[in-house]
């Protein structure tokens, strides 16, 4: 049974092989710090970082993300560690996050080996703190004990490792930071081509083109495996393997890079097998539930003819050609809602891939230079030149063949997308896809929807769909706030463009008027494909809206009938439609629950419902907020969904009350952010809404037909049919 601490509260450990599982409403930095029986540091050496992962019976994650594993032996620690502390730190430049109060509380869960949880907490009531001590596992009497600790620094970082007598505090802090901002900003360029005479160039001229500093080679941060010490798992060389990877995925599923290298794997499946790779044979990194097309084969020519046969369309190594729908399922909708996610996979592991080949690189040529430095009689003189041209040019070489392979990758990837996007339902589809144009209301609800699209740095042309299953199992939270667009280095015309907001065209990163439009339409958008995506009449969608700011983005939906009528403003408003949708979870909840689907009233409209709350919490009170979370809560079971348009900020003052709202809630921003994690490798990928192109009238359009195909199907002095 899991224990949930509060602070200063301990707990017992029953093992001293645990994992430390953690996770935020945005990308943070994990660390932990190895402290004596008063919890002072002996120096930065007692320091876990993302710059150093690993101490002794220690290892952290290398990069910020919203969710961490921490692995921790406790026997394997130094009898001088008493004091083993979970730090968590935002992250400068990277994500939106400035404070911790800005977002969901972050919780931190001690589990066993097997994922059983052993202690939790949260940690709430952090406002402008930006690095917190989370917990703490501590030794007494021979026995280890986890305490919930709780504090916060609003100083960050620096102040937070001063605090625990570290006396080198700042340039640490700044260490981590680089090593941070390394590891998220990987978009190594290929270097120029290795030529004669570039170890005579002045510098070696090798590293142009070249990735930043990293410490050495790293395996999956979070899952709490054994490092290489000298390389990748299973590979002695990661450009030797044609793939660019720093890992075996023969043993590491999580390091498995896309469909581009598709040569026959060694000895059965490279999945399955436990074997290193045949040398000299590429790893066959394909989808293990992914079918391929396989090239079709050239007919023999007949006896005696001097026609040459016909080329395949494919070279019988090279990759196969995409087809939409290539992937398991019954249907087409199934086969394609797979095969995205099957490239989803696909670009994080192949970009996980390339990123720990470069890793390898770095590290690899800090240990030759080192090497050289190292003795006294190599530190001077051509034979010390000649030793650091020769470990940079086979720095170089080592990242272009890792860049070479991630271009494959991404050329196979990218022809894919090619395919599959004009192939998508209009559930699955981009506002500028010409399937909406031929739209009609469907028989049956769709398997999932398009929330926006994803995408990685090294690649910001290859856009993956986020499609999540419906019914939703949770609301949605469409941050308005001013920290919820990109910030430290993003480029406003690319990231932005040139945007319309009613009559007015804006340029570069909306101010916070624009932004509470942008959000509005986001929702309004998200509303609209919700309605599409549903038989007529099995969707409604209500709003709140207290101050009547919401009008203009509302437009569409009550021009064209989708939404009968204009929110009721006021805190009278606010109460009407909450207590009308309570009423609707209690009956259809007691109905459920005593099989007695026909008793419900017959004014009761139990088609599934889309509760849009904008500027929260503006007309809310005790009562209101109590409601709300209950709707937030129980909802989805019964068919109820929220969509909350707000800045948290503004809700501050009701503290860690609202925590269990925002963290119900799946938060998506009006403009592109770097704040989702995928469920393989943890990268930070950059979502993007799906806003209607400017000047489009697909929206109309498609909510026009809506409407028309409701009246159709319900005439006016009709009851909503009833449905269990």
């Amino acid at each position: 049974m899991t224990a949930e601490l509060v602070r200063g509260q301990n707990h017992p450990l029953d093992r001293t092989r645990v994992e430390v599982r953690i996770a935020a409403g945005g990308p943070v930095v994990a660390g932990v710090t190895l402290g004596d029986e008063q919890g002072r540091l002996s120096g930065v050496e007692a320091v876990a970082h993302p710059g150093a992962p690993r101490r002794t019976g220690i290892e952290v994650p290398r990069q910020a993300a919203a969710e961490h594993r921490i692995a921790v032996d406790l026997d394997a620690l130094p009898d001088a560690v008493h004091r083993v502390s979970v730090l968590l730190a935002l992250p400068t430049g990277i994500g939106t996050l400035t404070t911790f109060g800005a977002t969901a509380a972050p919780s931190v869960t001690v589990t066993g080996l097997d994922g059983a949880p052993l202690a939790g907490y949260t940690i709430t009531g952090l406002g402008p703190e930006s690095a917190v001590v989370a917990l703490e596992l501590y030794r007494r009497q021979g026995a280890w004990k986890v305490r919930a600790v709780g504090q916060g620094y609003a100083d960050g970082l620096p102040a937070m490792l001063r605090d625990q007598g570290l006396p080198q505090a700042a340039e640490l802090a700044a260490e981590i930071e680089e090593a941070v901002r390394q590891g998220h900003a990987r978009a190594v360029p290929a270097p120029a081509p290795v030529t004669a005479g570039r170890s005579e160039q002045p510098g070696g001229g090798a590293r142009a083109g070249a990735g930043p500093t990293a410490p050495p080679a790293t395996e999956r941060s979070d899952s709490g495996t054994t490092p290489a010490t000298d390389g990748p798992a299973g590979v002695t060389d990661p450009a030797a393997s044609g793939t660019g990877a720093g890992r075996d995925a023969a043993t590491d599923p999580a390091a498995k890079p896309g469909p581009a290298a598709k040569a026959a794997p060694a000895a059965g499946s490279a999945a399955k097998s436990k074997a290193a790779p045949t040398p000299g044979r590429p790893v066959d990194y394909r989808h293990p539930e992914r079918r391929s097309t396989p090239a079709p084969t050239a007919p023999e020519p007949a006896a005696g003819s001097t026609v040459p046969a016909a080329a395949p369309d494919s070279a019988p190594d090279g990759p196969p050609t995409p087809v939409a729908g290539d992937a398991a399922g019954w249907s087409m909708e199934e086969r394609l809602y797979n095969q995205v996610w099957g490239m989803f996979e696909d670009l994080a592991r192949s970009v996980a891939a390339y990123r720990s080949a470069s890793d390898f690189a770095e590290s690899r040529l800090e240990q030759e230079l080192d090497r050289v430095l190292a003795d006294p009689r190599n530190r001077l003189g051509t034979a010390a030149d000649a030793a650091r041209a020769a470990a940079r040019d086979k720095h170089a070489t080592l990242l272009t063949q890792a860049r070479a392979a991630l271009d494959r990758d991404l050329a196979q990837l990218t022809a894919e997308s090619a395919v599959v996007e004009p192939a998508l339902p209009p559930a699955f589809a981009r506002w500028d896809n010409p399937v909406w144009h031929g739209h009609h209301a469907p028989q049956e609800r769709p398997m999932a929807l398009r929330l926006g699209d994803l995408h990685l740095p090294e690649v910001l042309d290859l856009r993956i769909p986020m499609l999540v299953r419906l019914p939703l199992e949770r609301g949605l939270w469409i941050d308005s706030g001013p920290d919820s667009f990109l910030r430290g280095g993003a480029d406003p015309e690319r990231e932005y463009g040139r945007r319309e907001l009613g009559s007015a065209l804006i340029d570069g990163p909306p101010d916070e008027a624009a932004l509470r439009r942008l959000a509005m339409d986001t929702a309004v958008a998200i509303a609209a494909r919700l309605l599409a995506v549903h038989p007529a009449g099995d969707f409604t969608v209500q709003v709140i809206d207290p101050g009547g700011t919401a009008a203009p983005a509302l437009a569409p939906l009550l021009q064209t009938g989708a939404l009968p009528a204009a929110p009721p403003p006021g805190a009278k408003g606010v109460a009407a439609v909450l207590e009308g949708l309570i009423r609707r979870v209690d009956l259809v909840q007691m109905a459920v629950r005593s099989r007695a689907a026909d008793a419900l009233p017959p004014d009761l409209d139990i088609a599934e419902q889309l509760l849009i709350v904008h500027d929260f919490p503006h007309g809310f009170d005790d009562r209101a907020l109590t409601q709300l979370r209950y709707l937030a809560d129980e909802g989805p079971g019964v068919g109820v969904h929220l969509m909350l348009v707000a800045d948290r900020a503004q809700a501050r003052e009701y503290g860690p009350v609202l925590d269990p709202l925002w963290r119900s809630l799946l938060r998506i921003t009006p403009v592109p952010d770097a704040h989702l994690a995928d469920p393989w490798v943890g990268h930070a990928w950059t979502y993007e809404p799906p806003l209607v192109p400017r000047g489009s009238e697909v929206l109309r359009q498609v909510l026009g037909r809506v409407a028309a195909a409701r009246r159709a199907a319900r005439p006016a002095d009709e009851h909503p049919p009833k449905r269990p």
